[in-house]
């Protein structure tokens, strides 16, 4: 059996990075790898597979964030989208971004198939989505990238939809940024364990 040290060691430092750059660490076909990896192995209820993942590298990953940028000018008063756009710029600068996505049309499938359990699947959608992001970002950074992770949704769902040929029927969860790091993250405090857990024995 592996030691779980590795792995432990790898969730320990999974931090958030918000100072990148475009470069990056490793190659493309890797971060493809440890997408398809994530994408096959994470769990899901039911093996209900509804996780989508669509992957915006260098240029293109630039394009996101000016249409990201767009659709916030249209949407904020000037002196708001001042400091949104300071934002939108720092991701811009980074190397690329994974959207992450839920099906509903897989999830209303599982819903009519197990009808007992018809209200827990959105929920459950949610649940696996949340582990896609955790896992594949624990990966990336033990690859040495820097990672941060967004909610500009549901504003740019609809021109994500146009600009990068996304189904209707995906609904967007999370955006993560990532990029070779250039600073270190945020200082990290924690509460007390014992007020975070039980042990019964």
């Amino acid at each position: 059996m592996a030691d779980s040290k590795g792995f432990l060691e790898a969730v320990e430092h999974r931090r958030t990075y918000y100072q990148i750059t475009n470069e990056s660490t490793i190659s493309d076909a890797r971060i493809k790898e440890l997408v398809t990896h994530t994408i096959k192995n994470v769990p899901s209820a039911f093996n209900s597979q509804t996780t989508r993942m669509v992957v915006v590298l260098k240029k293109e990953h630039q394009k996101l964030w000016e249409t990201i940028t767009e659709v916030y000018k249209q949407q904020l008063p000037a002196d708001k989208f001042e400091h949104a756009k300071g934002r939108f710029d720092g991701f811009r600068a980074g190397y690329g971004t994974i959207l992450f996505y839920e099906d509903t049309d897989t999830i209303r499938a599982f819903q009519e198939k197990f009808k007992t359990y018809e209200d827990k699947f959105p929920g459950w959608s949610e649940q696996t989505n949340g582990m896609h992001q955790y896992v594949l970002w624990t990966a990336l950074e033990a690859e040495g990238l820097g990672v941060n992770l967004q909610h500009y949704n549901p504003l740019i769902d609809v021109r994500l939809q146009t600009e990068f040929n996304v189904p209707e029927t995906y609904s967007l969860k999370a955006q993560m940024v990532i990029g070779k790091p250039t600073g270190k993250p945020g200082e990290k405090t924690f509460k007390p364990v014992d007020e975070r857990v039980k042990f019964f024995e």
